[in-house]
This record gives structure tokens, sequence and C-alpha cells, in this order.
């Protein structure tokens, strides 16, 4: 059979790489039943959706012609990096890191961390544009989590909570 999609064709196999997984790790969990779900219900759910998605979106690349076939491109490397770094650093900054004598920072310094090195990830950053996004996301997450849902977040660096 002919790929028409390899865009498509990957994305589908990823789909339902992952939700097999998923699919696969809720069944060592509870299931339980529609009426009395258990703590496995959903990501089996979830899981078999995705799953399926995946199955449709890979049938999908394998019957419909796309112009010029939607090749997969090359790898951006250094945006992938950005991102995984703001994701790790961001955990860096809410949690700290004990073991090296890096103090937690607290929620809002870890948004603005996340949001500044993801940005860099796109070319062209524009730090004016950056700040305001960064601001704007720390006083929804405050707002959110913290005032709504009451959740137990250090919000401010250690050094000034003490």
């Amino acid at each position: 059979m002919n790929i028409k999609s390899q865009k498509d064709f990957f994305s589908g196999l990823m789909f339902m790489g992952v939700g097999v997984a998923f699919a696969w790790g809720a069944t060592t969990y509870s299931v339980g039943s529609g009426a009395r779900m258990g703590p496995g219900y959903f990501p089996l759910l979830l899981g078999v959706l995705l799953a399926v998605l995946g199955a449709f979106i890979t049938f999908n690349a394998l019957v419909v012609e796309r112009v010029g076939g939607d090749k997969i491109g090359k790898w951006a490397f250094q945006p992938l990096v950005y991102i995984i770094a703001a994701n790790l650093l961001f955990g860096v900054c809410l949690g700290g890191l004990p073991s090296v004598g890096i103090p937690a920072m607290g929620m809002l310094f870890g948004i603005y961390v996340l949001t500044f090195v993801s940005s860099m990830a796109e070319k062209g950053m524009q730090m004016k544009a950056t700040f305001i996004l960064a601001t704007v996301l720390a006083v929804i997450s405050y707002v959110a989590f913290v005032l709504v849902l009451k959740l137990q977040f250090q919000v401010w660096p250690a050094f000034i909570t003490g």
C-alpha cells in the first residue's frame, strides 16, 4: 500500500502507540464500571480513544491523496531542546534540587523561566511580548491554582518566604 501523507501516517502510528500504552497501563488498576468508575477507567477510555483516533488518521493517510505527499521535514532539534529544557527548569524552580543545594524558587518565578526559555525556541523572540505573556500566565496560574483551587504551591522563592 502506498503512503499518501507521511506526516499523517507517522502521527497516526504515534497516537496508536501512546493510546495502546495508556490502555495497557490502565489495566493494572481497578477499572470498575460506568456507574462506579475505578482509577483505571479514565486512562483506559482515553487510551482506547487515542488508539482509535490514531487508526483513523493512519487509514486516512493511506487513502486520501495529498498535494506534494506531505513529506516529513527535518527534525527541529534546537526548538526541541529549548522546550524540554524549559519544562525541566520549571520543575527545578518549583521544587528545587536539595541534593545539589538549589532552593525552590516558587511557582511565579518558575512560570517566568518556563515562558522565557520556551520562547527562545522561536526565531525572532520579542522580549516585551514574552514578558507580557509570562505575566498573564503567572497571574492566571496564581488565581486558578492558589486562590480558586487552594492548592499548596510554593508561590514565592524560599529565601523570601523563609
